[in-house]
């Protein structure tokens, strides 16, 4: 369908790729994998004909239609939605007005014997086919599912597109190229702006899909759902993998090793060879085997080994002051635009130490109730920041607010202060800006640079609570591997507002879920979230079922319990009926004395756990044995105790109504 072949592309002395030979085939599902500034977004460029390159040749079948989401786009539309998708019809909307032009033509004529008639009929009913192959007027309802499916709400259809975000935009764009049904699918980075529940949704319309598709993207768990194969960009070269990412991780690292072994012995070869050179160079008797050797040493093609995480970015968050117990306690937080309620009741604790996400659906307050956090905006209810808490924030926007007159070195220069400013050039280093990088204007740099660079000035300060909005967007799977590693050690409290599913596994254990006005805590790591979000779903369907089925039971049993008190022979059950109060009065009761009883033993733990941080924050207390044997202890009693006193409210909760 695609071939490329010979392709080399320069951007100064050092090309980017060289020498690269691919072919995209029908139904092939292709991750295009390498590190931020490879050349990825340069490659699905090139296929689609928008850059040319230094050398070599791109062949696209006559009949292909190639549809090309890029990374960034320049949206200038002043339409609704629904207008605006409506325009991925284009085609099948001109067939439709030329079927009912040529509807009408039919019913103003009348010469129906005449063979320009008969030509006419055959027209019509050729055209009329063509349409509805092409879908019919179906195109509205196919339209609808797609814009559903990537989080649109009917309500939204009819807005106009310029009332929404650029992220909103560029799912309307995302639409408009599923809708055409390309046979060939250039995506890159479409997971950036979508949430959790859109990104399974394209997963699945992806798999479904006949079309090719070449995929840049850095979400691990996307790119192994819906892909088969794997091209790299590595060292200036183009390699093909024909399995998907989770294996062609493990090939790259055999590949590699062979490399270095194959380069080992090469070194070692060569000096031998220069060790003979230099040994027998002026000894008459040697002079041929010198100039053999010689010419055998010009000849060698150096081996090439590829990069790996040497050139990775190494995280590692500064020490800071320990924070209080609690960094941030909500209660009854809400936030209107006007009459529009983004969320209300939102009621929870951040305990120290602990690592949170915040899922849902774009549009549904996640940034909003960081902005609250960080004091940005004004808020109904309480919002109380913990003592001592000094907060990280990395913005979702952050990498488009730096400045792009600036060079890389100044951007960092500007915000240093003290004797960090002695170490700018090793931590440039470790972001894998060292050498001629640190000198490149921000303007020249990809998305993944920026946002490396956005996360050296969130770390040039010392921080106890970290809310990372989107943080992984634009990074690559090397440098997001190494950012939830230093996140995972990071002593202090995080937040992280992300729908990378493979980034949060196994950092948080615990999620909030918004949606609908409202803020749900889920106990768990992510995938535990979407497994019960999956079961809560199904249980309110049939609790639907159950609350229906228990209102007949119960009307019915007050039909028959009315006319039982009708007749003389059960006139007695009301004394039984005092009794059973009676009783479940005093269950009720003895109920909630063991509950306050509880919640007192609790807030005496709790009250010896902070004891005992500050005598283990102490230098000379530290290293106590004891003390750490008493906190361990204590706290798994606390844990028990908490878990007690919640099978307990539930079941008050359960007698009361």
């Amino acid at each position: 369908m695609i071939s490329i072949e010979g392709l080399k592309v320069e951007f100064g002395i050092k090309p980017l790729f060289q020498n690269a030979n691919f072919v995209i085939n029908d139904r092939d599902r292709i991750a295009l994998v390498g590190k931020n500034g490879a050349g990825k977004s340069t490659l699905l460029k090139i296929i689609c004909g928008q850059q040319r390159p230094t050398e070599g040749t791109v062949s696209v079948s006559n009949d292909a239609k190639i549809g090309y989401l890029p990374q960034v786009m320049r949206i200038t539309d002043d339409t609704t939605v629904r207008e605006e998708t409506r325009k991925a019809f284009g085609s099948s909307l001109q067939l439709k007005e030329r079927v009912a032009r040529l509807e009408r033509e039919l019913g103003e004529r009348s010469d129906y014997e005449t063979p320009e008639y008969m030509d006419l009929v055959e027209t019509f009913t050729r055209e009329h086919e063509r349409y509805m192959m092409l879908g019919g007027d179906g195109y509205e309802a196919e339209m609808e599912r797609t814009l559903l499916g990537l989080g649109f709400l009917r309500a939204d259809f009819d807005r106009p597109t310029r009332e929404f975000s650029g992220g909103w935009r560029m799912r309307i764009e995302l639409a408009k190229i599923l809708l055409q049904h390309p046979d060939v699918l250039l995506l890159d980075e479409p997971t950036n702006h979508l949430d959790i529940e859109s990104i399974q949704w394209l997963e699945q319309f992806l798999v479904q899909s006949s079309s090719s598709l070449v995929l840049v993207s850095h979400d691990r768990a996307f790119i192994n759902n819906v892909t088969n194969r794997t091209l790299e960009i590595s060292c200036g070269q183009v390699v093909d993998y024909k399995v998907k990412y989770d294996e062609y991780v493990g090939l790259r690292r055999e590949r590699r090793e062979q490399q270095m072994r194959a380069y080992e012995n090469q070194q070692k070869e060569i000096a031998d060879m220069r060790q003979f050179i230099e040994r027998f160079r002026y000894q008459a008797t040697k002079a041929v085997q010198v100039q053999q050797k010689v010419k055998q040493l010009e000849k060698i093609v150096p081996i090439e080994v590829d990069e790996i995480d040497n050139s990775a970015m190494h995280l590692k968050f500064p020490p800071c002051l320990r924070s209080g117990d609690y960094p941030i306690i909500c209660e009854e937080v809400e936030k209107h635009y006007g009459d529009h309620l983004v969320f209300e009741g939102v009621s929870f604790i951040l305990k120290r130490g602990e690592k949170v996400a915040f899922v849902g659906k774009n549009g549904e307050g996640k940034s909003t109730l960081v902005k609250c956090i960080m004091n940005e905006i004004p808020y109904g209810g309480t919002l109380k920041i913990g003592h001592n808490v000094q907060i990280g924030y990395f913005a979702q926007n952050q990498a488009q607010l730096l400045d792009e007159s600036l060079t890389v070195y100044e951007t960092i220069d500007y915000v240093a202060r003290g004797e960090i400013r002695l170490r700018i050039n090793d931590i440039l280093g470790a972001f894998m800006f060292g050498g001629e990088e640190s000198e490149k204007k921000v303007r020249v740099l990809s998305g993944g640079e920026r946002s490396r660079l956005a996360m050296i000035k969130l770390l040039l300060e010392p921080v106890n609570l970290l809310i990372l909005d989107e943080p992984t967007n634009h990074l690559d799977m090397p440098s997001k591997d190494v950012l939830k590693e230093a996140i995972r050690a990071f002593d202090g409290t995080a937040i992280i507002v992300s729908h990378d599913r493979e980034f949060l596994d196994g950092l948080v254990t615990k999620v909030y879920e918004f949606g609908g006005g409202r803020v749900r805590e889920h106990l768990g790591g992510i995938y535990d979230f979407l497994r019960s979000r999956q079961m809560t779903d199904l249980n309110e369907l049939s609790n639907r079922g159950n609350t229906m089925q228990k209102t007949t039971v119960n009307a019915a049993r007050q039909q028959e319990k009315a006319k039982d008190l009708s007749r003389p022979d059960v006139a007695n059950t009301g004394k039984e009926s005092y009794l059973e109060r009676k009783e479940h009065q005093k269950r009720i009761n003895r109920l909630q004395k063991t509950i306050k009883e509880s919640e007192e033993k609790i807030t005496q733990l709790e009250a010896r756990i902070k004891e005992l941080d500050s005598l283990l924050y102490l230098p000379e207390k530290a290293s106590d044995m004891k003390l750490v044997t008493e906190y361990t202890t204590t706290r798994q009693v606390l844990d028990a105790e908490n878990d007690r006193w919640m099978q307990l409210s539930e079941e008050l909760e359960e007698l009361k109504y």
